[in-house]
């Protein structure tokens, strides 16, 4: 499908693997201009070179952590005309609130969770004085189904969604869109971390961790690339009444009872 994408210039953050690099490159695949910002160099310029050997588009690289306030600002005032953003960046530890002391919550919600508010404030500014554009943030499942057993990872996933709600109801006044996509489990190496975290809290060893896939939905976690079929169409106009809401993709599970 032509998402009429062709010639727009997107930024994803956390995109050198895992859905924020399926996204980059499914936009790109769309004729997007991308820019891909994650904190390793090496692997954003893999992630670049594979973009570009299939697809005839402007592909650049920043290097930059969005745990630091400072990275927001920053990119745009480098990259000021970008018509979508795409918040992916963040991996919230697994564990117990007993577990996460107020150093590692911290520290994973100034990536995550103000990672993605202060890019969105800086990109909201811009798309406002434009009275154009779109704001995807990739948040999270156990942000709707909550788990104690990563009790930071809800909170954080929580306050995203309602703050993308928040935003995105009142964002057409100012021609912006914002919304949000819930993915549930995903196969990439942040979901190998957190189901090895759960094998060894429920079995005690963590090498049984792909027992607990084959509980989920269809008997596998989800794809990156079932995501980024997904942001490509809500950054499309094809979804352009569509604000203020987050798609859950999940294979059912936030709707499973028991």
């Amino acid at each position: 499908m032509d998402l009429k994408l062709r010639g727009r210039k997107v930024l994803v953050t956390g995109a050198s693997k895992g859905i924020g690099y399926a996204a980059a490159r499914c936009l790109a695949q769309e004729g997007c201009d991308v820019i891909l910002v994650s904190r390793t160099a090496k692997d954003l310029e893999a992630a670049r070179d594979r973009i570009r050997a299939e697809s005839n588009v402007a592909v650049t690289v920043e290097p930059a952590d969005m745990s630091d306030g400072k990275v927001a600002q920053m990119l745009a005032k480098k990259y000021p005309d970008i018509d979508v953003l795409v918040n992916n960046a963040g991996a919230i530890p697994g564990g117990s609130v007993e577990e996460i002391d107020e150093q590692r919550w911290r520290t994973a919600w100034d990536l995550k969770v103000f990672g993605y508010i202060n890019l969105t404030r800086e990109y909201f500014r811009l798309m406002k004085q434009r009275q154009r554009g779109v704001i995807i943030n990739v948040i999270g499942g156990a942000g709707e189904r909550m788990n104690s057993g990563y009790i930071a990872g809800s909170a954080g996933n929580a306050s995203l969604m309602a703050f993308t709600r928040a935003l995105g109801g009142t964002s057409p006044s100012v021609g912006v869109r914002v919304v949000g996509i819930n993915p549930g489990p995903i196969a990439t190496d942040r979901h190998v971390t957190l189901m090895r975290k759960a094998a060894a809290d429920k079995f005690g060893d963590p090498e049984r961790w792909v027992e607990l896939d084959k509980a989920l939905p269809f008997g596998r976690a989800g794809k990156p690339e079932e995501i980024a079929v997904m942001v490509a169409l809500l950054a499309s106009d094809l979804s352009g009444y569509t604000t203020g809401t987050i798609v859950t993709i999940d294979g059912g599970l936030a709707n499973k009872s028991g």
